[in-house]
């Protein structure tokens, strides 16, 4: 398949329900559906929630969400009617292909509507959503929780039974975030010839010109380590911070810049108290959230960027998208070990795979700052093993033959 295959009459219509705001800053979305697959013929329109930002079709077909209301519960009837209005008011003419992206309820909704118009039936699992809600309520409720935590439970167990005894049963196809996420819904009964995985990629595009690299001022000497995305609790990054400590007892001056925020305050605010705890004030800085083109300045003035993803059961089914970026930027870099990391830095050869603990972060980056211009050699490798396996260009054109297959 290539870019002529819709010039050609090769036109596939994809009718698709995510759960987020419009417009959307997941990559996966804007670059996959908004940009490479309408250049196979795949043309997607949108259906999301409210948002008070003005909307954009970021490349879709269409693009539908309902009016912003300030209470939530208003902003949420609007989203499921409008759902309710897409999918079964879609004319068959124009809707080869309904799909539903984690949203279990919906979910049923649109197979059903999918049954009635005569069209395949794809279900998008991004994340295993009903495993995380059950596991975030069990904790609430062992550390003395209450009614709504018991209702949050009840939620994710009814929802994970219908999920995987009737939505996965029998969507026609099921689009899944990793290999890990795929072998795991093997073992459960989901056939693997009606799943592929579709994992976390980049827009070579997007990324042609490098950033100017540059540094904060007082920093511009000394070896950086840098880290770009989000510093919610969730991400444990107190332990990159213990590794900091460690890379110090050789490297005195190193230093990490944060680069990112989390939704919730308090989170950096951990992470700054546990590295004043251990003497790195001075060696430790949050930038906030930047804009784009002023982030990756930043990380591309770094010695090393780290991308550390926690491991467990629930997470280690994720695709972690900063490493990527990293090795597609030429960034001397270095991940732990997280199943989708650890393929791509095995692969690639152009990046330090450690363990997860702060001593093996440590000792990468010690292998790093201690051969900058080895480094710099390995790293060089890393844009074309992504153009090559993890561009959207590359994962547009294998998603798009994997519609085309259905509607067939």
């Amino acid at each position: 398949m290539n870019q002529a295959d819709g010039a050609c009459g090769r036109r596939l219509h994809l009718l698709q329900l995510v759960p987020e705001a419009l417009p959307s800053f997941r990559a996966d979305v804007t670059a996959l559906f908004g940009k490479y697959l309408p250049r196979h013929g795949v043309h997607c329109h949108v259906v999301g929630s409210a948002s008070p930002a003005s909307l954009s079709e970021q490349g879709f077909a269409s693009v539908r969400r309902p009016a912003y209301a300030a209470a939530r519960w208003r902003r949420e009837l609007g989203f499921w009617g409008l759902c309710l209005r897409s999918l079964f008011g879609a004319r068959r003419a124009q809707c080869d292909v309904i799909q539903v992206r984690d949203m279990v309820t919906l979910g049923l909704c649109g197979l059903l509507a999918a049954r009635l118009k005569g069209v395949p039936f794809v279900y998008w699992m991004s994340f295993l959503m009903s495993e995380a809600r059950i596991e975030r309520a069990r904790a609430r409720l062992a550390a003395g929780g209450g009614l709504r935590d018991r209702l949050v439970l009840a939620k994710g167990l009814i929802e994970q039974a219908l999920l995987h005894k009737v939505l996965l049963a029998r969507a026609d196809h099921v689009f899944v975030q990793s290999e890990a996420m795929l072998e795991l819904l093997q073992r459960q009964g989901v056939p693997r010839a009606r799943m592929s995985a579709v994992p976390m990629g980049v827009d070579m595009e997007a990324l042609a010109a490098r950033p100017q690299p540059r540094r904060l001022p007082g920093w511009e000497t000394g070896p950086l380590l840098a880290y770009l995305g989000t510093l919610d609790r969730l991400r444990d990054l107190g332990r990159v911070i213990d590794a900091l400590a460690l890379v110090r007892q050789r490297f005195p001056a190193a230093r990490l810049l944060l680069i990112g925020d989390a939704p919730n305050r308090a989170d950096v605010e951990q992470l700054l108290t546990h590295a004043r705890s251990l003497d790195l004030a001075e060696a430790v800085h949050v930038t906030g959230w930047l804009p784009g083109p002023e982030a990756w300045q930043l990380l591309a003035g770094a010695d090393a960027a780290v991308s550390y993803f926690p491991r467990s059961a629930l997470l280690d089914t994720n695709s972690p998208t900063k490493l990527l970026e990293y090795l597609a930027l030429a960034l001397p870099s270095l991940g732990n070990d997280n199943p989708d990391q650890k393929t791509v830095l095995s692969e690639s050869g152009a990046g330090w795979l450690t363990g997860s603990t702060a001593a093996e972060l440590a000792e990468a980056a010690c292998a790093i700052f201690a051969d900058a211009a080895g480094a710099a050699r390995r790293a060089a490798a890393g844009p074309a093993y992504i153009e090559a396996q993890r561009s959207y260009r590359v994962l547009g054109e294998r998603t798009a033959r994997r519609y085309f297959d259905l509607v067939r």
